[in-house]
């Protein structure tokens, strides 16, 4: 498709929206017409196709800011069809002069022999239209690449934060070459097929645009000649280093940290990748985590449970803390120590959640027995099963 017919063409009225219209509001108009039109709903029938490949066009331009405001600032220019100098009262009267649109596209060689007119200027606005021109282009800074590793803490390390020493292999500019890729006395020169950007547009059937690195530099937006004999033109060396990483209180098992500008350096003034680290927690004897809290199951006899009792528990930092049991506690009760869990973001603590859990003895002497049966005498209690029996 040519600028011509970019420029002509109203891709407003074609979304069905306003020439002010929001980026939501465009967004949600194409995903509208698009499953109206879209081939799949509608087989067979080619003027929806047609409609689709026209809203999808249209889509591509306005529903990126940058293409839109090329788009509407080329429109405001020369969209009407005609090319008007400053205060010209139009072609007649001697006042002004003007052009039609077409001949300005594609058309240098028809009038004056004078080069490649409009459509070498404006021809990758949009992604096509024009003539390709040979242009000068600098070599871009290219971000290093992010890396990943793992490490494995203790449970108590998870909880209070840690730092620990990682170890890690990346790549890096090549101490030979510096990073140019060529070998010593010779310099890369600015890959022709990208123009020294290192990705490259394909169109797909016509509507579709994708964004892929250079095949030809490998997305480095250099070409070397004579290639560096140690890194053989690839720019990149291997480097090993250990890093102090700090890893927060109240991490989870799994998760996974980000440390940004960690990674690999970057090439040409590039900005450097990330680091991240997935963590491992090893699991605790005793203590477990529910989100901030830490969990704690606590055995107590059956005479502590129905007479009450204070006992004293384990926390994590080592140091007991003594907890009421009240009189009558049942299995699987739940009791809270404040202030002893996993540490907050903000840097205070989570509690520690008790589970009561009774111990009934597996074997009983002759007086316990006969004090059991005695209390059972005493005690007098309902029938506890009664209500299982009852009419459904």
């Amino acid at each position: 498709m040519s600028t011509k017919d970019w420029l002509e063409k109203d891709f407003y009225k074609v979304l069905g929206v306003s020439k002010t219209a929001e980026q939501d509001e465009i967004k949600k108009s194409y995903r509208k017409l698009a499953r109206k039109y879209h081939p799949d709903s509608n087989a067979g029938d080619a003027s929806a196709e047609a409609k689709f490949k026209e809203v999808s066009e249209a889509y591509d331009v306005v529903g990126d800011a940058k293409k839109r405001k090329e788009y509407d600032e080329a429109r405001r220019l020369f969209g009407s069809g005609g090319f008007r100098m400053p205060g010209s009262g139009g072609a007649q009267g001697g006042q002004g002069f003007g052009f039609d649109v077409g001949d300005l596209f594609n058309r240098g060689g028809q009038a004056g022999g004078g080069g490649g007119g409009l459509g070498d200027i404006l021809g990758g606005m949009f992604g096509g239209g024009g003539r390709t021109t040979t242009t000068t282009s600098t070599a871009r800074p290219r971000r290093g690449a992010d890396i990943e590793t793992e490490a494995t803490i203790e449970f108590a390390e998870a909880v209070n934060g840690v730092t620990v020493a990682l170890r890690m292999t990346s790549d890096e500019p090549c101490k030979t070459c510096r990073g140019t890729g060529a070998k010593y006395g010779t310099v890369p020169k600015v890959c022709l097929k990208c123009e020294g950007t290192g990705m490259q547009t394909s169109v797909q059937g016509g509507v579709f645009a994708m964004t892929e690195p250079c095949t030809e530099c490998k997305g480095r937006g250099l070409v070397v000649d004579q290639p560096c004999e140690t890194c053989h033109g690839s720019g990149r060396g291997q480097s090993s280093k250990t890093m102090q990483v700090r890893i927060p209180a109240g991490v989870q098992d799994g998760q996974r940290i980000r440390l940004k500008g960690k990674g690999a350096a970057g090439e040409r003034g590039g900005p450097a990748g990330d680091l991240y680290v997935s963590v491992h927690v090893k699991p605790h004897r005793i203590f477990g985590r529910q989100g901030e809290h830490l969990t704690l199951a606590v055995p107590v006899s059956f005479t502590e449970a129905a007479l009450g009792a204070e006992i004293k528990v384990p926390t994590l930092d080592g140091l007991p803390v003594t907890v009421r049991i009240p009189a009558g506690t049942a299995n699987g009760s739940k009791l809270r120590v404040r202030g002893k869990g996993s540490v907050r973001r903000d840097g205070s603590k989570g509690d520690l959640l008790l589970t009561i859990e009774v111990q009934v003895p597996h074997e009983l002497t002759d007086e316990q027995r006969t004090k059991l049966q005695e209390f059972n005498t005493a005690s007098a209690q309902p029938d506890l099963r009664a209500g299982l029996f009852g009419s459904s």
